[in-house]
């Protein structure tokens, strides 16, 4: 046989264990590239819709599927006594809250505007009473649909006003907004008075890391493919 011919006769429980760790490291290494594809579907999209200039909605579309990601435009008045917190760190790594603002519009229902971060020290309304802004006013932010509910994170605390994901109906109903539209506006970079919150919050592009993941498992299948075949290969006599 081959095999012998060549000296390699593998053994029975080696192979048992190394089969299948081989065909596990090169499952998750495909993987690996069929997600970085999607991730990179994802930004190209992001990216298009972000560079789009803004466009005014005075309503709420049926189809909100061609704004999805787009900067919008909406007027309205700030309902400050019914502000949410939602935990959150900047894209500095700091400890905060996203502050959360239902936004109240003439013959159209209210919209959440997530008006930007601020430090834990700063989330008293009255240590950012500048920022409090009163009357009409104009937002411009990305209009997002997605509950962002990470597999690690815990329930929202409804009734102490903390929130660590974003549950639309839920915050609706919280924010006295019995018609609340289905989506949430994250406003742009324009500074707020005083300062607080700070809003530009919006991640465009997400990270990205399956190349060099792929790779990684790609290398661990080889390598584990040249120790068994070592493993297998007779001693060389010594002449």
């Amino acid at each position: 046989m081959l095999f012998d011919r060549l000296g390699f006769r593998p053994q029975f429980w080696p192979t048992v264990v190394a089969v299948p760790m081989f065909a596990a490291l090169l499952g998750l290494g495909t993987w690996q590239v069929f997600r970085l594809a999607e991730k990179d579907a994802i930004n190209s999209f992001r990216a298009e819709r972000a560079a789009a200039p803004p466009v005014d909605m005075a309503g709420t579309p049926a189809d909100l599927a061609p704004f999805e990601f787009r900067r919008v435009r909406v007027r309205g008045t700030f309902d400050h006594a019914h502000e949410l917190y939602v935990y959150a760190r900047s894209q500095r790594g700091n400890d905060g809250y996203h502050i959360l603002t239902p936004l109240r519009r003439d013959a159209a229902p209210a919209v959440l505007v997530n008006r930007g971060w601020v430090p834990r020290d700063r989330k008293d309304p009255a240590r950012r009473a500048e920022g409090q802004v009163a009357g009409p006013a104009e937002v411009v932010g990305y209009l997002r649909r997605d509950p962002r509910r990470g597999w690690l994170m815990p329930d929202n605390d409804v009734p102490g006003n903390h929130w660590f994901w974003f549950d639309l109906p839920e915050m609706a109903r919280s924010a006295a907004m019995p018609e609340g539209a289905p989506f949430y506006l994250e406003a742009d970079t324009t500074p707020n008075p005083g300062g607080f919150p700070i809003g530009g919050q919006t991640q465009v592009q997400l990270p990205s890391n399956h190349l060099q993941y792929a790779i990684t498992w790609f290398a661990l299948a080889l390598a584990l493919a040249v120790i068994y075949v070592v493993w297998h290969r007779p001693p060389v006599k010594p002449r």
